[in-house]
């Protein structure tokens, strides 16, 4: 299932791994694809949305 998440808070390389760490503890096979600029993440997987936006919070970033 493909899900987006708008994240804001990522401004360098290490914050996209992060972000991508954090979504693979959730589910090692997830997809994740970032889109820094546009502050976009998207996620191959199939977690719960809920999990996923609480990884990526719990990383200090804030998902809408």
């Amino acid at each position: 299932m493909n899900q987006t998440f708008n994240v804001k808070g990522m401004t360098c390389g290490h914050c996209e791994k992060a972000v991508t760490r954090a979504v693979k503890q959730v589910d090692p096979a997830a997809q994740v694809q970032i889109d820094r600029p546009a502050g976009r993440v998207e996620v191959e997987s199939t977690a719960a949305r809920e999990a996923i936006a609480h990884a990526i919070a719990e990383e200090g970033y804030s998902v809408e």
